[in-house]
């Protein structure tokens, strides 16, 4: 793990150079993911009864057992690799990450996040330009062909830049109802974890949405994500449903639903934060 000084740490819009280092970061964080998911999908009961039944089925044409409780299974979970939405994108979202990371970089390209931390200490952070990298990919990008319609619609992407390095991001979508913002993807560096870089990001960008007019926040957390659950308990984030009568107090929150996956079953959680 290594030391990071918060009040040093700029956070900006992401751009064109970044979008490479951005995927990777993305990845890196939700490794492990997806499959997490497809477990805590196939030891849900009625799944279960499902794959005892067609392996009952299956039973009386294949001579193997082992085959007639593993070929349901297999097929099952290729299926749930399928239609999931991927790891690497946007959880919260049916739409590919590819919408997120390739079109919200354009913008206004100094567009910063203010850091209260350096306010605190007075210090100004120092930006050190990143090493632009070359190749192929590069050229891949540039040929993409970005409408306006999908500039909108991909929403924003916020890194975290410190001397240079990119340390972590947080994804906030594209503004479909007002006062209301939504995060769908929050993540730091694994060597700056438990620094406080998460909740500086997730401040950061509450405070902007709060000067814009925002009233409420929502973030969609992966479900078997204890970690995540826990980050935004302890920042002040109720989840969905917790709260006695709060659709009946609130009829905004009934418009916020979670990401379903096979047979219903959710593949997210999600919290919100009054602001």
């Amino acid at each position: 793990m290594v030391r990071l000084e918060l009040d040093q740490v700029v956070m900006r819009r992401m751009k064109e150079d970044d979008i490479e280092i951005v995927k990777a970061l993305i990845k890196e964080g939700c490794e492990g993911t997806e499959n997490r998911l497809v477990l805590h999908i196939l030891t849900r009961p009625l799944c279960l009864f499902v794959l005892a039944v067609f392996s009952s089925v299956l039973r009386c044409l294949v001579h193997s057992f082992i085959l007639a409780l593993a070929i349901p299974v297999f097929l099952l979970i290729i299926f749930l690799k399928i239609t999931m939405p991927r790891s690497t994108g946007v959880l919260g979202s049916s739409r590919p990450y590819w919408d997120y990371v390739g079109s919200s970089y354009r913008g206004t390209q100094d567009e910063i996040l203010s850091n209260p931390y350096s306010r605190i200490s007075g210090r100004t952070p120092v930006t050190k330009k990143p090493r632009r990298r070359t190749g192929c990919k590069d050229k891949e990008m540039s040929s993409e062909k970005i409408t306006p319609e999908r500039e909108q619609t991909a929403g924003q992407v916020w890194v975290a830049e410190c001397e240079g390095e990119i340390v972590g991001c947080v994804f906030r979508e594209s503004e479909s109802r007002a006062g209301i913002a939504r995060i769908c993807r929050l993540v730091t560096g694994c060597w700056y974890r438990r620094e406080g870089l998460g909740r500086l990001l997730l401040q950061s960008l509450e405070n902007r949405e709060r000067e814009a007019g925002a009233h409420r926040v929502y973030a969609h957390v992966p479900y078997p994500s204890k970690v995540g659950e826990a980050f935004f308990r302890k920042v002040g984030y109720l989840q969905l449903g917790e709260v006695e009568n709060e659709e009946e107090e609130d009829d905004e929150i009934k418009n916020e639903t979670p990401e379903k996956g096979f047979m219903g079953y959710p593949l997210t959680k999600v919290f919100y934060k009054d602001l």
